[in-house]
């Protein structure tokens, strides 16, 4: 099994930049596609983005494409979601997600269902 743990969530202001990352441990974390998620209240959990156990497939939302950048770093665990230009609809709170399966698209990465571990979650606040 492997342990995820979400940091790097904050209050900024529209147009401003937010960086999240993703610590994991226990099971091998280079063997995961890992996934960030977001779910505001009310709301269904949304897909954000996703990336191989290689770093070289990514995938995002349509909500955030040119604006956020995925990536990770498997000598340290981590996984990285770097948010630019902010706006008020990113308010949410994020969520780093480890997926087993081995064959990866954009259907498979953006369902939770595909999902075994999930982080605790980190609250990302974007004021108007």
């Amino acid at each position: 099994q492997v342990q995820l743990v979400e940091s790097g969530g904050g209050l900024v202001q529209a147009g401003g930049s937010l960086s999240l990352s993703c610590a994991a441990s226990g099971r091998t974390f280079s063997s995961y596609t890992m996934g960030w998620f977001r779910q505001a209240p009310g709301k269904e959990r949304e897909f954000v983005a996703a990336i191989s156990w290689s770093g070289s497939s990514t995938y995002y939302g349509d909500s955030v494409k040119g604006r956020f950048t995925i990536s990770r770093d498997n000598a340290k665990n981590t996984v990285y979601l770097q948010m630019n230009s902010l706006k008020p609809e990113d308010t949410a709170a994020y969520y780093c997600a480890a997926q087993y399966k081995r064959i990866h698209n954009i259907v498979v990465v953006s369902r939770t269902v595909e999902y075994n571990d999930w982080g605790q979650g980190t609250q990302v606040t974007v004021s108007s």
